[in-house]
C-alpha cells in the first residue's frame, strides 16, 4: 500500500467512496453516474485545495515519501549510455554517492548524485543517502576529471545530511566536505546542481557549489534538518513543524529569496505519482540552462559561480557600540 500523509486522508476517503459507488453500481445494474461525477468533481477540488496549499512541513513529507524517485529512477529516462565509475582511490566506493558520465542531450557530461534507498536493506546499504567521506573525495575525483575534460557537471542533491558516525569523523568528513565546496568554486567548466529531495546541511551544499541552483516543486534546502533545529532552539524535536516553518527553505521560498533559480514542477502530490512527467521537467529545464552556460566563457563561468554564492545573502554594519558589539542587519535580495 503506498505511503498516506494525515494530509492526504480526506482524499483517500473521497475517492474510496467513488470506488465504492462504482462497483454498487456494476454490481446491481444501477444508474449512478451524476453522483458519481459529483464525488469525482469534489475529489478534483480537493486536490487541488490540498496540494494547492501545502505546509512546509507537508512539503517536507513529500520530499522523504518512501516511494520518490531517486537519482538511479531518473537516470535512463535523463541520460544516454550513463557509465558509472565508483570509488575515490584512496579508501572505498561510497554507495551513497553516485557518479559517471552520460550523453545529456547528445552533449557528454559528467554527473555526480546522492541516493537514497527505497527500502531498508537498500537504505542500509547507502547509509540512507548520507555519504561518508569517501564519497565526498569521489566526487571531487569525478569533477576534476571533469575539469581536465571540459564536461559539464551536473550534481543531483538527496540527503538528510553527510553521515556524522564515527567512521566518518575518523575519515575527516569536515576535511571532505570543505574540498568539495573548494573544489566546485574554482571549476571551470558549467555546473547545474539539481535538489531532487531532501537538501540537508553540509551534505547537500557539499554537491551545491553550482552556477545555477533548481529545485523541484517539493524539495527543500537548508542548514539544517527541521527536527535538528527543534531540537536545538526548543530541546524538542516535536517542534519539527514548527521549524520548518521558520527556516522557510521551501523551493518556493529560497526562489523568492534568490537561492534557487528555478523551481521545477512536479505532478500533482508529488513526483512519485508520474516519474516520466517529472523526468520531463526535470530534461526540459536543466537543458535550458546548460545551453545558456555553454555560450560563457571558462573565466566568466567561475567568476559568476562565486558571485552567485556571495549574493546568496550578506551582511551589513548598521552600528557599533563602545563596547565593540556590532548590530548586523542581514540584507536579502
Amino acid at each position: 500500500m503506498a505511503q498516506l500523509f494525515e494530509f492526504e486522508k480526506p482524499i483517500a476517503e473521497l475517492e474510496q467512496k467513488i470506488s465504492e459507488l462504482q462497483k454498487f453500481s456494476a454490481d446491481k445494474g444501477i444508474d449512478l453516474s451524476r453522483e458519481i461525477i459529483t464525488l469525482e468533481k469534489k475529489a478534483v477540488d480537493l486536490k487541488k485545495e490540498i496540494y494547492g496549499n501545502l505546509e512546509p512541513w507537508q512539503k517536507v513529507q513529500i520530499a522523504r515519501h518512501s516511494e520518490r524517485p531517486n537519482f538511479y529512477d531518473y537516470v535512463p529516462l535523463l541520460f544516454e549510455d550513463f557509465i558509472e565509475l565508483k570509488g575515490d582511490r584512496l579508501y572505498a566506493d561510497d554507495p551513497s554517492i553516485s557518479g559517471g558520465i552520460a550523453l545529456f542531450h547528445g552533449i557528454a557530461v559528467t554527473v555526480i548524485a546522492q541516493v537514497k534507498g527505497k527500502d531498508t536493506k537498500e537504505n542500509i546499504k547507502r547509509n540512507f543517502g548520507m555519504p561518508h567521506p569517501e564519497g565526498y573525495r569521489k566526487a571531487v575525483r569525478l569533477m576534476d576529471q571533469a575539469e581536465k575534460f571540459g564536461r559539464p557537471i551536473l550534481t543531483f542533491i538527496d540527503t538528510p545530511g553527510a553521515a556524522c558516525d564515527l567512521a566518518a569523523e575518523e575519515r575527516g568528513q569536515g576535511e571532505a566536505i570543505a574540498r568539495c565546496l573548494i573544489a566546485m568554486s574554482g571549476y571551470h567548466v558549467p555546473v547545474i546542481s539539481t535538489v531532487i529531495g531532501e537538501g540537508g546541511s553540509g551534505g547537500a551544499l557539499a554537491l551545491g557549489v553550482g552556477n545555477v541552483l533548481l529545485m523541484l516543486e517539493n524539495s527543500f534546502y537548508s542548514v539544517i534538518a527541521p527536527e535538528s533545529c527543534a531540537t536545538i532552539l526548543w530541546k524538542d524535536a516535536t517542534k519539527a513543524k514548527e521549524a520548518a516553518a521558520a527556516l522557510k527553505f521551501t523551493a518556493q521560498d529560497l526562489l523568492r529569496l534568490g537561492v534557487a533559480d528555478e523551481l521545477i514542477r512536479e505532478p500533482q502530490g508529488g513526483a512519485h505519482n508520474n516519474l516520466h512527467q517529472t523526468a520531463e521537467e526535470l530534461s526540459q529545464v536543466i537543458s535550458k540552462y546548460l545551453v545558456r552556460l555553454r555560450s560563457e566563457s571558462p573565466e566568466a563561468l567561475r567568476a559568476k559561480r562565486y558571485q552567485k554564492m556571495r549574493a546568496i545573502g550578506f551582511f551589513q554594519e548598521t552600528g557599533v557600540k563602545e563596547s565593540a558589539d556590532i548590530n548586523l542587519t542581514k540584507k536579502l535580495d
